[in-house]
């Protein structure tokens, strides 16, 4: 496509196509009469269907925001929607979330109460799904005899594209080179507002997708269990003060999903550098053999066959080879 002078350029083409134009006319939820006034310059669409636009055409996103900022200002589209998102999570939830909470299995409870939670999250947090991805990174137990947290690993995730809607195999382990990491060494929420920025004054480790993000940490008693971090497609998204009040409510809710010992003393944190994720991949394409094998043989043993303990210990191992990994790349200077 040749370069365009217009973002309404760009809306032209694109809806020459009467298959593309229906398409947009269903998904916005606007009237052919609408789209016609755009085209002619007569009106200008509002934020939330604006970035309904842009959702439903990735491809053209930078570019039109691009084309926008230079027509309308940069101030106009720095926040990318009105921030309308509410303060409070609704009362009928904390109902819900109890019920369940009072019925479920204990083998199940954190499972099923975090994604309540996430899911809940994700809808208040992102209603118009501009794209959003919500993780929580739990502390590594600590290995004998250290007792020291030397990363994280992402435990629960969700998102809305371009994210996939179950991100849970995908989880990676973090440490001190990534913001979540900055989040539990200092004890204190992080906000950046462009992850592609070159100059950070936190440690930042950009992966697809990502324009700017939240990470709060999840508290107890002067104690930490880990993050819930959230990253949105849109720069700034982060700014808006609502969001961020929300966001702090869902990571104080989500502390209720941990034991108590499960929260460490800043003391205890001495997270290490863990390899980029395209190093860890291949590791954890494994992961759910190595869990089977290790239930495998407990029960051949005789013992409990019991999948949470033996994920637990997977991931000890794993961390471990990772370490060693990130250690040797260091020394090497493979970086």
């Amino acid at each position: 496509m040749q370069e365009k002078q217009s973002w309404r350029d760009i809306l032209a083409e694109i809806t020459q196509d009467p298959r593309e134009r229906q398409r947009i006319l269903a998904t916005l939820n606007i009237k052919s009469i609408t789209l016609s006034r755009w085209l002619s310059g007569e009106t200008f669409p509002r934020a939330n269907k604006l970035y309904q636009f842009l959702n439903l055409y990735p491809q053209y996103r930078e570019q039109i925001l691009s084309l926008l900022r230079d027509e309308k200002g940069m101030g106009e589209f720095a926040n990318p929607i009105e921030d309308d998102t509410p303060l409070n999570i609704p009362p009928e939830f904390y109902i819900e979330l109890f019920k369940t909470r009072a019925s479920v299995a204990e083998n199940l409870y954190y499972w099923t109460l975090c994604n309540q939670i996430l899911q809940n999250a994700l809808t208040q947090l992102d209603p118009n799904r501009l794209g959003m991805s919500l993780w929580i990174a739990r502390c590594m137990p600590p290995a004998e005899p250290s007792q020291q947290v030397l990363s994280l690993y992402e435990s629960e995730g969700i998102g809305t594209p371009p994210w996939k809607e179950n991100l849970e195999h995908d989880g990676m382990f973090l440490g001190a080179e990534s913001l979540a990491g900055h989040v539990v060494t200092v004890f204190h929420y992080k906000v950046v507002n462009d992850l592609t920025a070159e100059n950070t004054l936190v440690p930042v480790a950009y992966s697809e997708y990502e324009k700017s993000c939240a990470i709060f940490p999840i508290l107890y008693a002067g104690r930490i269990a880990g993050v819930l971090s959230a990253a949105s497609t849109q720069y700034n998204y982060f700014n808006a003060q609502n969001r961020l009040t929300l966001l702090q409510k869902y990571a104080d809710l989500t502390a209720m999903l941990f034991s108590p010992e499960e929260f460490y003393e800043p003391a205890q944190i001495a997270l290490h550098v863990m390899p980029p994720q395209k190093a860890q991949r291949p590791l954890f394409a494994h992961f759910n053999d190595l869990t089977r094998r290790m239930m495998m043989e407990a029960s051949s043993r005789n013992q409990p066959a019991n999948k949470n303990e033996a994920e637990q210990h997977v991931r000890s191992q794993l961390e471990e080879q990772l370490l060693h990994y990130a250690i040797e790349h260091t020394l090497s200077g493979d970086g």
